[in-house]
């Protein structure tokens, strides 16, 4: 199984030393010799590469890494491809966040008017990418992480016959989070979980077996335990009898939400967008001076720093640029994250034993209400024999109108994305609970197309 190559679309990204660290951690098992890195920005790309390589070499490793100028050279003859893009930037989702502010909704890349933005301008890029995957390397796994993860894996699954998978760390941090809740080993804990990306909630959770949900809603030690900020009223949770996910907070707290991000003054866009400048310039500063571990110790810092303060500002109108939330653990180590769900799912795909990880994958029959061909967020037994997802049964009554409405949109917005249709990209504004007006997305649509980088030119 050796002489694997991993590609990496949007490789200079700042959370691509978390994935060459899990890579090169895992080389042995998936069979995987070399690394390949592709961005728009090579410069970043190029700065990326020298970093990971000096990671590579402190964790003693010999995964190969370099960079493609050609995007054709970074996919062809990959096992995995790596999706992580953001069309027009970090620029695009502060813009997205703040026109989503000043219009009454709050602003969020993946939920609301700025989650419609980020798919409009991003669907038809990830087609693209996977149209050539499937030309150049068809028996390869895409894995996307790119945003809005759910709905830009169904635009890919119905728009090429690539093979793909949507990955989120969402779910896993949860399911973490529960069993330290419970003070017991995740091995022990098993969620019952069942929605869409960014939309999902736990409905059960047995601890050795034993149904144990109701201690859970009834303590609000092990609620407060759950969130990295105070999120949900736990008699919400009591009364849903469901563990939701942080992104639902977008839906039952939008008032709140927009009124902390108003208080703030700033989006988290904005906020990532100054922390990225500054990140880039040490390290590009850094790296010429040859000091790449000093480098490593200040991206160290840069992650703790932003995973600290992450949903502080939606929650407690508080802000990145506040290091007193910064975190003090070792983003490569932590039993989470972001490069640990994409590690799960390649690890899961290069073994013959089949593994449980929750993932965006067509739902067939997975739940009940949604279409077949539709793309859900479930639990799947992955291995190298495929991806079977879990038989979930009926959505609660709680949520399957939301769950059937957010479909709908987006559905919706990828057929806007892909035939440039305006009045399309209405109707998914229309059909989307978090907006839900007609009369408001002609203006937004504007706003966008005239402000927001890259965004789509719709007719």
């Amino acid at each position: 199984m050796g002489n694997r190559k991993v590609a990496l679309i949007g490789g200079g990204g700042v959370r691509t030393l978390l994935v060459i660290y899990g890579v090169n951690e895992s080389r042995e098992h998936l069979g995987v010799e070399e690394m390949v890195l592709y961005d728009l920005d090579a410069g970043r790309a190029q700065l990326m590469c020298a970093l990971g390589r000096a990671l590579i070499e402190r964790e003693g490793g010999s995964l190969k890494l370099r960079v493609a100028t050609e995007i054709e050279d970074a996919i062809a003859g990959a096992s995995f491809v790596l999706t992580a893009i953001r069309v027009g930037g970090i620029q695009a989702r502060a813009i997205d966040e703040r026109i989503s502010i000043e219009n009454g909704y709050s602003g969020q890349e993946t939920t609301g008017p700025g989650g419609v933005a980020m798919g409009l301008r991003t669907a038809a890029a990830a087609i693209e990418y996977a149209r050539l995957i499937e030309r150049l390397s068809p028996d390869a796994w895409m894995i996307n992480f790119t945003n809005p993860a759910g709905l830009i894996t169904q635009a890919v699954s119905h728009n090429s016959d690539v093979r793909v998978i949507g990955i989120c760390d969402t779910p896993a941090e949860l399911f973490h989070r529960i069993a330290l809740a419970l003070g017991a080993a995740p091995a022990e804990v098993h969620c019952d979980y069942i929605g869409l990306n960014h939309l999902g909630w736990v409905r059960r959770v047995q601890l050795r077996g034993e149904d144990v949900t109701g201690n859970i809603l009834d303590s609000d030690e092990m609620l407060r335990a759950l969130y990295q900020a105070p999120l949900f009223d736990f008699a919400l949770l009591r009364t849903l009898k469901l563990i939701p996910t942080e992104y639902l907070y977008f839906y039952y707290s939008r008032r709140r939400a927009l009124a902390n991000q108003r208080t703030a003054g700033t989006t988290r866009g904005e906020e990532i967008g100054i922390l990225n400048e500054e990140l880039f310039a040490q390290l590009g500063a850094q790296v010429a001076a040859g000091r790449t571990q000093d480098a490593l110790a200040t991206y160290v810092r840069y992650l703790n720093q932003r995973s600290g303060s992450y949903m502080q500002l939606e929650a407690n109108a508080g802000t990145a640029l506040d290091k007193s939330h910064s975190l003090t653990e070792d983003p490569f180590r932590v039993a989470t994250g972001y490069h640990r769900i994409a590690l799960d799912v390649m690890n899961a795909l290069s073994g013959d034993e089949p593994r449980r990880v929750v993932i965006n994958v067509r739902n067939h029959g997975a739940i009940s209400e949604v279409e077949y061909e539709d793309v859900v967020e479930a639990p799947c037994a992955i291995s190298r024999q495929g991806v079977v997802p879990e038989h979930c049964g009926s959505l609660p009554e709680e949520v399957r109108g939301l769950v059937l409405a957010v479909k709908a949109y987006e559905r919706a917005a990828i057929e806007a994305a892909v035939t440039g249709s305006m009045q399309l990209a209405r109707k998914a504004m229309l059909l989307y609970p978090a907006i839900g007006e007609w009369e408001p997305s002609a203006e937004l649509l504007r706003q966008f197309t005239a402000e927001s980088p890259a965004f789509p030119m719709l007719g």
